[in-house]
């Protein structure tokens, strides 16, 4: 099922100032969950964020706090973003069905989202180059479980081209200024 803009949405998990030196290629998480974020807000599509006990793990990084707005992050200790009746309150509240999932750590709290959200009847889309864990086998055996449940994995240009449809636009004169 393709990505559409009008039924996305978006939300970065606990992508936080003390956790990301941990992650296996952080600078490349953070760089795509930012494109997919500047996408997402060109084109009217709602972002979310969550911090896990940022008492200990610290805010989110600069380069993503940067890009969000009051309101949208929110706090958690369960490991699920759907388990936490505030997110989970949060993103039901956008009334879309398409939660497309950047963060860490992919095989922790990114793979317990997503089964989450798909438990509640959304269709989750992990992006996988916007996405981390400590150890590369942790990230690819989430993945492979992910996927073999429904889970669509994706690419953070996959993301983009699909919620745009076409080429010619402003929209896609923008997005691919992003991309490059």
């Amino acid at each position: 099922m393709l990505l559409s803009a009008e039924e996305s949405q978006v939300l970065i998990v606990d992508i936080q100032g003390r956790l990301m030196p941990a992650m296996d290629g952080p600078e490349r998480v953070v760089e795509r969950t930012a494109i997919v974020t500047q996408a997402a807000r060109r084109l009217g599509i709602p972002v979310s964020a969550s911090r896990q006990y940022p008492i200990g793990l610290g805010p989110l990084v600069p380069e993503i706090e940067a890009l969000l707005e009051e309101g949208e992050t929110l706090d958690k200790t369960a490991f699920s973003c759907a388990a936490d009746s505030g997110l989970a309150g949060h993103v039901a509240g956008k009334n879309r069905k398409q939660i497309v999932i950047c963060g860490v750590e992919t095989h922790v709290c990114v793979l317990q989202t997503a089964f989450g959200f798909l438990a509640q009847g959304l269709n989750p889309y992990v992006v996988i180059d916007a996405c981390s864990s400590r150890k590369a086998g942790d990230k690819s055996a989430a993945i492979d479980r992910m996927r073999s449940s429904g889970i669509h994995i994706v690419t953070s240009e996959m993301v983009c081209f699909e919620w745009m449809g076409e080429a010619g636009t402003d929209a896609f004169k923008d997005i691919s200024k992003l991309i490059k």
